[in-house]
C-alpha cells in the first residue's frame, strides 16, 4: 500500500491561490445573472405586449413548456397592468442590482472562505494508468474482517470519489468502516493519455475487473458492489460480468431510462453530442467546464441561488463550513475521455441506449434482467440530476431487487445532515443481512 502522507492531495484541497476559481464555469453563471436581473426592466415593454397579447387570444393553447409562465402572467398580470409604468421600471432596476449585489457577494466570501479540506487521502491498495482503489478499512490488521462485507464503491467518471469521503463529520467511507463493513473506492481521477482513448469498455472490462480482482485477494466476506449516480450503471455492467464472485449491488440514484420525465433536455444532450465532434477529436475529453454548463443546464438558476443564500449565512459556522466543502467538491470535476463523452450523450442520452437494450459491454448488452443476484434500488424522491422514474424504470428490469426511496435528492442522500440515519444504515443492514 502507498503511504497515505506521501500522496499529494489534489486541488482545491491544497490550492495554492487566495481565491478559488469556482463557482464553474463561472463566466456562464454571471452571464446568466446579468441577463436575466439587469435586463429585467428592458424586458417591461415585451412583458406588457404578451400580457396584452395573451387576453385577445384568451383560447390560444400554450405549448406545455409554457404552462408555468402562463400561469405567472395570470397572477402578475393585473399588478403589472395596475402599476405606475415609470415607478414599475425604476423598481426593477433596483431590485436587479441588488440580486446582482447578493450574487456577487455569496461567491465573492465562497472564493475567499478560509475552509479546506484536510484529510489525508485513504492508502492506494490497487492503481493502473490514473486509476486508483482506495483502501478504507481500519480493521483489517487485527483480524475483525474475516466475515464483513467488502464492499466495492464505484463513483461516476465525471465526479471525484471524495464526495463520499467529504469530512471528518460527513464520510459514507469511514462510516462503512466502523459499522462492520470493509470499503474500497475507485479513485478514477482524470484520463490521461491512455485513458484519453477509453470506452466504457475499457472502463468496466478493463479497469473495473482489475479492481474487483484486487479486493477479492483481500481477506473478508462476500463483496458487494455500490454504484453512485453513473457509477451504478458501471457497477451494474460489471455485475452482469462477474455476477458468481458478488453477492448483490447497490444502485445509489443510478439512471437508466435517460427520456423519462425529460425529454427535451435528453434530446438536447445528444444533438450537443454530435456537434462536439470536433472538440472530441481534438483534445481527445470533454473539458470539465463543458459538463458543468451541461449539468447546469438542468436548473440554470440554482447556482445564482444558493450563492445568493450562502452569502447570508455566518461564514464562520457550520452551515458556511459545509456549503463550501460541497461546493469544492462540485467544482472539482474531472474530464471525460471522447470515446465515453460519445456513449453517454449520444447514446444514453439521445438514443436512450440503455433502456433499449442497445447499450453494450465488449459486445455484450447489459441487460438488467440477467442478473441473478439480490440488487437495491436506492431513488431519492427530490433528485434533479437523475430524475426519479428514470431510476424506477430500472427497478421494473430486475429478477431480485428491492426499492429504497429516501426523502432527499441526489447529492443530499449521500451527505446530507441526515444521510447516515436514512440511507447509510439501511445500506449497511441490507449488507449484513446477506452474509
Amino acid at each position: 500500500m502507498a503511504d497515505p502522507e506521501s500522496e499529494p492531495t489534489r486541488p482545491p484541497q491544497s490550492h495554492p491561490r487566495q481565491y478559488r476559481l469556482g463557482p464553474r464555469p463561472l463566466p456562464q453563471h454571471l452571464s446568466l445573472a446579468a441577463a436575466t436581473w439587469a435586463n429585467s426592466a428592458a424586458a417591461l415593454p415585451a412583458l406588457s405586449s404578451a400580457l396584452a397579447n395573451s387576453h385577445s387570444n384568451p383560447s390560444q393553447s400554450p405549448e406545455p413548456n409554457l404552462k408555468q409562465l402562463q400561469a405567472s402572467l395570470a397572477e402578475l398580470g393585473p399588478q403589472i397592468q395596475a402599476a405606475d409604468p415609470a415607478a414599475l421600471m425604476t423598481a426593477l432596476q433596483l431590485e436587479g442590482r441588488r440580486r446582482f449585489g447578493q450574487l456577487l457577494t455569496g461567491i465573492e466570501a465562497y472564493r475567499k472562505h478560509p475552509n479546506r479540506r484536510d484529510l489525508a487521502p485513504a492508502p492506494v491498495l490497487w492503481d493502473q494508468g490514473t486509476t486508483k482503489l482506495r483502501d478504507y478499512r481500519t480493521q483489517a490488521e487485527s483480524g475483525k474482517s474475516t466475515k464483513r462485507p467488502r464492499v466495492l464503491v464505484i463513483p461516476s467518471l465525471v465526479n471525484r470519489y471524495y464526495v463520499l469521503d467529504l469530512d471528518r463529520e460527513t464520510s459514507f467511507l469511514r462510516w462503512l468502516d466502523a459499522h462492520g463493513c470493509d470499503p474500497f473506492v475507485v479513485d478514477w481521477d482524470g484520463p490521461g493519455y491512455l485513458e484519453r482513448g477509453f470506452s466504457l469498455t475499457d472502463y468496466v472490462a478493463g479497469r473495473l475487473e482489475a479492481a474487483l480482482d484486487a479486493v477479492k485477494r483481500e481477506p473478508g466476506g462476500p463483496i458487494y458492489l455500490v454504484g453512485y449516480c453513473m457509477g451504478g450503471n458501471l457497477a451494474l455492467a460489471l455485475a452482469l460480468r462477474r455476477q458468481a464472485e458478488i453477492a448483490g449491488l447497490i444502485c445509489l440514484a443510478t439512471p437508466w431510462d435517460f427520456h423519462a420525465e425529460n425529454l427535451q433536455h435528453a434530446q438536447m444532450l445528444g444533438q450537443i453530442g454530435r456537434q462536439l465532434e470536433p472538440v472530441l477529436q481534438t483534445l481527445g475529453e470533454l473539458p470539465v467546464d463543458m459538463l458543468q454548463a451541461f449539468f447546469s443546464g438542468l436548473d440554470p438558476f440554482q447556482v445564482l441561488k444558493k450563492f445568493q443564500y450562502f452569502g447570508t449565512l455566518d461564514q464562520s459556522g457550520d452551515s458556511a463550513r459545509r456549503f463550501v466543502a460541497l461546493e469544492d467538491w462540485l467544482n472539482d470535476g474531472i474530464s471525460l475521455a471522447a470515446p465515453v463523452t460519445r456513449e453517454c450523450m449520444i447514446g444514453w442520452y439521445g438514443e436512450n441506449s440503455p433502456q433499449a437494450l442497445q447499450w453494450k459491454i465488449a459486445d455484450a448488452v447489459v441487460d438488467p434482467a440477467q442478473l441473478d443476484r439480490p440488487v437495491l434500488n436506492v431513488i431519492p424522491t427530490a433528485d434533479r440530476i437523475v430524475p426519479p422514474e428514470s431510476s424506477r424504470a430500472l427497478t421494473r428490469r430486475f429478477r431480485r431487487v428491492e426499492e429504497m426511496v429516501p426523502t432527499a435528492g441526489h447529492i443530499g442522500m449521500m451527505v446530507g445532515r441526515t444521510a447516515a440515519r436514512d440511507v447509510w444504515e439501511k445500506l449497511a443492514e441490507w449488507m449484513r443481512a446477506g452474509t
